[in-house]
């Protein structure tokens, strides 16, 4: 079994940008496809973006253009580079691994949370105005 651990999360001021990692405990080379998503307090789990094994990318609409998904299959890592962050971007963020399709349809709201069975704690992103 996989499992995934969230960092640099942090407080930051609006305007400002910060990288979040995910560090995979085995291999991820081949297997996964890897995401992003993010709960903010009071609302529900929402999709950021998704990055296929071939480095395929997609993001949710409310992101694009601010947001950067990568990974290093090398050194099992999913990366999340966040810019000019505003303080809707407050939230708890986590990464996942699963089929492109499923973590495309989490994307898209469009499948159950239920059924994400690999992901992270989570690391805690706060934008102060």
């Amino acid at each position: 079994q996989v499992q995934l651990v969230e960092s640099g999360g942090d407080s930051v001021q609006a305007g400002g940008s910060l990288r979040l990692s995910c560090a995979a405990s085995r291999s991820l080379l081949g297997n996964y496809c890897m995401g992003w998503f993010r709960q903010a307090p009071g609302k529900e789990r929402e999709g950021v973006a998704t990055i296929d094994k071939d480095g395929t990318t997609v993001y949710a609409d409310s992101v694009k253009g601010r947001f950067t998904i990568s990974r290093d299959n090398a050194n099992n890592t999913l990366y999340l580079q966040i810019f000019s962050v505003v303080p809707e971007d407050t939230a708890v963020y986590y990464c996942a691994a699963d089929q492109c399709p499923f973590l495309n349809s989490l994307l898209a709201g469009r499948a159950n949370y239920k059924w994400l069975e690999i992901w992270g704690q989570g690391t805690l992103v706060i934008v102060s105005s």
